[in-house]
């Protein structure tokens, strides 16, 4: 796989416009295009699918009830966990690639995990765990959705305590059934189902997971990283390794599976699919977007330089290495936004190079387009950041 061509910045800010659905030509017509081209949506904030999704449909009126659609009625899409232990909302089509991927090795730890924990507590053994178990998936599949505490009136064996940790400085009280529904959602058995609140909420029913084959871990991580690097392509080893949690050795062994080509970046080698190697030239207009914390554009490399300048990154992101909600200006993102409580969306520009009277006027336009359809609710990011803090009260 020696290095073919050079792909510089300037490309690969136009790839990103347009397979990210964010130039104003590229944009979606439905939230299933927009999780198609993306592969994986970050989950872990609730607000983040629906911000995520409006900022890519040509017309984000209907955002909620189409994403809620999809989510909720359809299953279209199907929210659950994937890639680093980490919850994201996926095409249901892809839900068997990534189960068997990466789903199955997390599960066979968080299994043994919690089987150590329970003994360690004196609590029930295997036995009884999967009697449980079995119990509340029969309840889970009569009811269609539930809650951990509707399932435990049905399996009131769910409501069981064992200490974690004892003695130590972390020590706690778990109940089963948290910690059993999270080991059955790695495992691929059950899946987020409806919020209890609104879209923005972060408590959510239960579900028995859609149907899916069971496939061969190799060859569906050979398929997910393809069709990654056909989204987000190119990228480097690194970028790789980090999206997907693996070791180095499966993400070099599904790279040759897949057939990928090996390419100049700036960073040094990176990767596309094997027919990924023309020219992609700009949008046809220039564009700003408005993205939320955790989006998958923003959070979708591990070396982000080339669109993301090293100095803006302590206002933008938190502690953790989350990102909060970013400005965007022409495949670059040069500034942050935030909501603030009288529901205005108020944004910084901190990287002002290039950026004039055009950019400003689009980037308004953007915020006067999210504030269309976020209507009256309330968006406070699960991940705070400096910036977003300063302009939410600001």
């Amino acid at each position: 796989m020696g290095a073919e061509r050079y792909i510089g910045v300037a490309e690969r800010r136009a790839r990103l416009a347009l397979r990210q659905r964010l130039a104003g030509q590229a944009r979606a017509g439905t939230p299933e295009e927009v999780a198609d081209a993306l592969v994986a949506l970050h989950g872990t904030d609730p607000a983040t699918v629906y911000l995520a999704v409006g900022a890519r449909l040509a017309d984000p009126a209907k955002t909620v009830e189409e994403t809620g659609r999809a989510l909720y009625e359809d299953r279209s899409l199907v929210r659950m966990h994937g890639m680093r232990h980490t919850v994201f909302v996926f095409p249901t089509g892809l839900t068997a690639v990534v189960h068997a991927s990466t789903g199955l090795a997390v599960a066979a730890r968080e299994r043994a995990a919690l089987l150590k924990h329970m003994a360690a507590a004196g609590a029930p053994d295997a036995a009884w765990l999967k009697e449980v178990e079995e119990s509340a998936l029969a309840a889970l599949a009569r009811r269609g959705q539930a809650t951990a505490a509707e399932l435990a009136q049905d399996e009131p064996r769910l409501r069981e305590q064992f200490v974690y940790g004892a003695g130590k400085s972390y020590e706690g009280l778990h109940t089963v059934s948290t910690r059993l529904l999270k080991v059955l959602g790695v495992e691929g058995k059950v899946v987020r189902g409806r919020p209890l609140g609104s879209w923005t909420s972060s408590r959510f029913r239960w579900a028995v997971a859609p149907e899916h084959p069971e496939l061969d871990a190799a060859e569906a991580q050979a398929e997910l990283l393809s069709r990654w690097l056909a989204a987000c392509g190119p990228a480097t080893e690194a970028d790789l390794k980090w999206w997907t949690g693996w070791r180095v050795t499966d993400v070099r062994r599904a790279l040759a599976a897949c057939g990928a080509r090996s390419v100049t970046l700036d960073e040094g080698t990176g990767y596309v699919v094997e027919d990924d190697v023309d020219v992609v030239s700009a949008p046809d207009e220039p564009w700003a977007a408005l993205l939320p914390g955790l989006d998958p554009t923003t959070m979708g490399w591990q070396q982000r330089d080339w669109y993301l300048a090293p100095e803006l990154r302590p206002l933008l992101f938190d502690g953790s290495g989350n990102v909060g909600p970013t400005v965007w200006w022409n495949g670059r993102v040069i500034g942050g936004w935030a909501q603030r409580a009288d529901g205005e969306i108020t944004w910084r520009i901190l990287d002002g190079e290039g950026v004039g009277r055009e950019a400003r006027a689009a980037i308004e336009t953007e915020a006067e387009r999210l504030s269309g359809w976020v209507g009256t609710t309330r968006i406070t990011p699960r991940f705070r950041t400096p910036l977003e803090k300063q302009l939410a009260t600001g």
